[in-house]
């Protein structure tokens, strides 16, 4: 792959259009991925071919977001600039989907364009997911695939059956992750908690759960509910799911 620079928000102050972690990479000719735009990328992407031209490798340096660059922002930027041929892909957070229904595709649709999580989605036919990027398992009982999940992943179960969500919640509590969110009713979830307690869950592990998702305020409309709950991810990273409770 022909040499870059690849641009590098390393660290920020005040109001800024994207925070540390940001990245670009320029060529001679062309561009990928984005700092925020406006001056300061222009800037960044006047000096990266600099140094394309002159051979140097590496820089680092914070600019302030005033009338010099022609921006309102206010804060500042560090920016690094480092001569490579790739992107430095960063961590994402591993959410897994289970059911590919009206609630689940409309989840899909919002929190996959999101740079920040790597999505399995799960269902029992592949004729149930529609056409998508992200990554989708068949499973004939989707319980057995909880094991493939990593510690840390957080889990949303939307299934189209009872047994197959109880099932999947007994699953999930019974090993790590980082969040987990069950549709359903107040009612539904009282059954639930309750065979789950049978199962041999104790009552801290089964509130981990979060039941309902959402936000009750935007309504129960499938598109409502993904918002709910997308916006509830990247506000409360930390929390995950559990802040999505109705």
């Amino acid at each position: 792959m022909t040499e870059c620079i690849r641009i590098t928000v390393v660290k920020t102050a005040g109001s800024v259009p994207r925070g540390p972690g940001t990245q670009m990479l320029v060529w001679a000719d062309r561009i990928e991925g984005t700092i925020g735009g406006g001056a300061l990328e222009w800037a960044a992407m006047a000096e990266a071919r600099q140094m394309l031209g002159t051979g140097q490798s590496r820089q680092e340096r914070t600019i302030p977001l005033g009338p010099s660059l022609g921006q309102c922002c206010g804060g500042s930027v560090s920016l690094l600039w480092e001569r490579t041929d790739s992107m430095v892909e960063p961590a994402k957070r591993p959410l897994w989907i289970y059911g590919a229904g009206h609630v689940g595709r409309a989840i899909i649709y919002v929190m996959a364009p999101l740079p920040d999580f790597y999505i399995t989605w799960v269902d029992t036919a592949a004729d149930r997911f529609p056409d998508t990027d992200v990554t989708t398992l068949v499973a004939k009982d989707p319980a057995k695939a909880v094991r493939h999940a990593p510690d840390n992943a957080d889990h949303l179960i939307l299934t189209y059956s009872h047994d197959i969500d109880l099932a999947l919640c007994h699953a999930v509590l019974s090993q790590d992750f980082h969040s987990a969110g069950l549709i359903g009713s107040a009612t539904k979830w009282a059954r639930f908690r309750s065979r789950l307690t049978t199962l041999g869950h104790s009552a801290a592990q089964i509130s981990r759960i979060a039941c309902p998702i959402g936000n009750p305020a935007l309504g129960k409309h499938p598109a409502a509910i993904a918002l709910g709950v997308a916006t509830a991810m990247i506000a409360s990273p930390n929390r995950g799911i559990k802040d999505h409770a109705g």
